[in-house]
């Protein structure tokens, strides 16, 4: 895992009930990664599920990674988290899946 450091957060609605989400994020871990290829098969099924992967990355395997968290890499760059993977490798590993937001978070 020798091509960066990524920060997973989690995503915290701060906003008052009734008002336009407002995303805070929670720090949950600072990994270190490494590139994954994108495959044209993975770039395939994201077009059907309508989301545009634009990378993926190897991180160590650790409780807690889903779906609906937020990964931001050593450039600054903020990314929703699409699929968490197993990998069976060792050692044990999980392929995540980033799509870029637009939009930036608070936190």
């Amino acid at each position: 895992f020798n091509d960066g450091v990524v920060e997973i957060f989690d995503v915290k609605d701060i906003a008052q009930a009734g008002y336009k989400p407002v995303e805070e994020l929670l720090k949950k871990y600072t990994l270190r990664y490494e590139e994954r290829r994108l495959g044209i098969r993975r770039v395939y099924e994201s077009k059907q599920a309508q989301a545009e992967v634009e990378r993926v990355i190897r991180v160590p395997r650790v409780k807690g990674i889903s779906s609906q968290d937020r990964a931001r890499t050593e450039d600054g760059k903020l990314y929703k988290i699409e699929t968490v993977q197993t990998a069976d490798t060792y050692p044990p590993s999980l392929d995540l899946a980033l799509t870029r937001l637009e939009q930036e978070a608070q936190g």
